[in-house]
């Protein structure tokens, strides 16, 4: 493990590195002056040359990006243009928001994914009940081909507007969830099924299950203990993929419900030009990627030894 371990943390780096490259040229890639830009065109020259030698924007480039990855060392992410604030104090505010959604959206879709694939897979074994496959793959890609803002919108409408039964946005008790959960996981569960089905079929078809089946196993034991286990591992592995992937595309989401998390603060910070904050929340957003994935990474080397192995 130790080969493979190193090879993932050197990645992992490299990637980090270059999302901070990236970061760190989004607000010199932003056409005219960002400064500028941000405090309107009827700004005073003076305002405008204090600011941006306040934000060091009046340095070289090489001594810009140096007390950029200095500040992000000692936590300084820089100060929003709009209101003043430490760029770290308003994701700080923010991000357990965004990481609740996110980890109850993936707990949601894999307890419901998970009995849903192999429910399918024990159905349509060996080509038994063509019509429960279809309808299963159909159903599937249709709701993954659906965008979470899309079932956001629905759901709103229909459970809040229409209904009346629970909140149309905001964060105002455990009821609140329900929706912003929902229209996250849709997606992700159908997916996790299509795999979970795929991991069932492979496991099914072994040789120790068909052993099982020869001593008579009861179906209930058969499953949970033998394949359960043996299909988790890949459906674990995407789901942990899963989580990454929502954070980071929870940004629409969130707007819709109007949620206090990372997502409507982008959307804020993108529409009213405070570049500091998009920065910011950019990069904890790629950071979490990364992180998430390099943890799956090893989580799927400790629980697969194979996959180590085949990997160096």
């Amino acid at each position: 493990m130790r080969r493979p371990l190193i090879r993932r943390l050197v990645r992992f780096a490299v990637s980090l590195a270059v999302l901070v490259l990236a970061a760190f040229a989004m607000i010199h890639l932003i056409p005219g002056d960002p400064v500028r830009a941000s405090l309107g065109p009827a700004a005073p020259v003076e305002l405008v040359e204090t600011r941006r030698a306040a934000l060091g924007l009046d340095l070289p480039p090489h001594e810009q990006l140096a007390a950029y990855v200095s500040g992000l060392v000692t936590g300084d992410m820089g100060t929003s243009f709009l209101t003043g604030e430490p760029v770290t104090a308003v994701i700080a505010a923010r991000l357990p928001n965004t990481l609740a959604l996110a980890l109850l959206a993936t707990v949601v879709a894999l307890l419901a994914a998970v009995p849903l694939g192999m429910w399918a897979a024990v159905r349509t074994e060996n080509g038994r009940n063509r019509g429960t496959e279809a309808t299963f793959g159909s159903v599937t890609s249709a709701v993954v081909a659906i965008p979470e803002f899309l079932y956001a919108i629905a759901l709103v409408a229909v459970f809040a507007i229409g209904l009346g039964l629970l909140p149309p946005a905001g964060k105002a008790g455990p009821e609140s969830y329900l929706l912003p959960v929902l229209a996250l996981a849709l997606g992700p569960a159908a997916m996790i099924a299509r795999i979970a089905r795929v991991e069932t079929l492979r496991v099914l078809g072994t040789d120790y299950v068909r052993l099982a089946r020869a001593k008579r196993l009861p179906a209930a034991r058969l499953h949970l203990r033998h394949v359960l286990p043996n299909t988790l591992t890949a459906t674990l592995t995407l789901g942990g993929l899963l989580l990454g992937s929502l954070i980071a595309g929870s940004v629409l989401v969130e707007y819709v419900f109007a949620w206090p998390g990372l997502g409507g603060k982008i959307v804020e910070a993108i529409t009213q030009k405070d570049y500091p904050v998009a920065q910011g929340v950019i990069l904890v957003y790629g950071a979490i990627v990364l992180l998430v994935n390099l943890l799956v990474d090893v989580v799927l080397g400790v629980l697969d030894p194979t996959s180590a192995i085949k990997e160096s």
